[in-house]
């Protein structure tokens, strides 16, 4: 790891003991890095030995709030002025819900807890809510959502809800539909690293898109990537193609047809 990782160097001169996969941390320079020396609030689910909420404080600076999260109430003992420590489980909601009635909002949630599926969703669903535009939540140690002692591989697994909210997400558009429990008014972006999978927060951008055009000159060229005209008929038979009845059969060929050439794929899905 190159030592000009700011984090790296903080994480190896820490007096109290932290552990951290070795590749988190140009990925927590690329995430947080525009967050320094604001008055953020960030939280850490995981307080262990206490080390990595004196690596945050650190990094953030003097204006950030830093808040640990741990359900062994000895961990309380490493409170001090430079960041506060709150006991309960993080699969619990009504300790969620007392939570942010306590401090309010947040920019950051970095959950580094327990790693089961129950505790992650658990946490993201209640804190969605609660996080700032702009903010992120971020969602370590992933991969136990494919390793047997955490219950995996599940249908109801973290990532699955992660790769759901995708499906969710791109249900702002107008046509796909919705989903019966939905984060797709807050969650507008997600991303996906090495055992990482980070929900980005901006309620502005959840908002139903819409297609816009200016007020260009327009050449009048034909859209060949149509699907519905995936047999390029308009351009062999214009004189037919302005018949309604015939566009609409069109639409049913051409939809079968692009169906039919995508069992092709098959095999970049296995």
């Amino acid at each position: 790891m190159s030592s000009k990782n700011e984090l790296f160097e903080l994480f190896y001169d820490s007096k109290k003991k932290s552990t951290k996969w070795e590749k988190y941390f140009p990925i927590y320079e690329e995430l947080l890095s525009k967050y320094k020396d604001k008055e953020i609030t960030f939280v850490e689910i995981g307080v262990l030995n206490g080390g990595s909420l004196e690596i945050w404080k650190k990094y953030f600076g003097k204006k950030a709030r830093i808040i640990g999260i741990d359900k062994n109430p000895k961990c309380k003992q490493f409170e001090n002025e430079n960041y506060e420590i709150f006991i309960g489980s993080q699969s619990d909601p009504i300790f969620w819900r007392n939570f942010y009635k306590n401090i309010g909002k947040v920019d950051i949630i970095l959950d580094d807890g327990g790693h089961t599926n129950y505790q992650q969703i658990t946490t993201l669903v209640e804190s969605i809510n609660f996080i700032k535009d702009g903010g992120i939540h971020i969602v370590e140690d992933v991969h136990t959502s494919y390793f047997k002692r955490y219950g995996n591989p599940n249908k109801y697994s973290f990532i699955n809800f992660s790769k759901k909210s995708i499906d969710d997400i791109n249900c702002t558009f107008p046509k796909p539909g919705n989903f019966n429990y939905s984060l797709n008014k807050s969650v507008y972006s997600i991303e996906y690293y090495e055992s990482i999978v980070v929900f980005k927060i901006n309620r502005n951008l959840c908002n139903v898109n819409k297609l816009i055009t200016n007020k260009g000159i327009d050449s009048e060229i034909q859209d060949l990537a149509s699907i519905y005209d995936y047999l390029n008929f308009q351009n062999k038979y214009p004189s037919l193609y302005k018949f309604k009845f015939i566009r609409n059969i069109l639409r049913i060929i051409s939809r079968n047809l692009i169906k039919l050439k995508s069992k092709k794929l098959k095999s970049y899905f296995k």
